[in-house]
């Protein structure tokens, strides 16, 4: 059975998701961040929850 578009694009944002957590991950394990750095995880983070906004919304469970 073929997964659904809904299906494909929750697979596309969870793995949109995934690769801005590793970024973020990767940003915050430097012991300091420059005020760029700092943007971006704060940028990154807040396109995650978007990610993660858009996923409730094709699968509210």
């Amino acid at each position: 059975m073929m997964p659904s578009q809904a299906d494909q694009e929750y697979e596309r944002l969870r793995r949109e998701h995934a690769k801005l957590d590793e970024k973020v991950r990767e940003l915050e394990s430097h012991r300091w961040l420059s005020a760029a750095e700092e943007a971006e995880v704060k940028r990154l983070k807040r396109e995650k929850l978007a990610r993660k906004d858009q996923m409730r919304l094709l699968h509210p469970d």
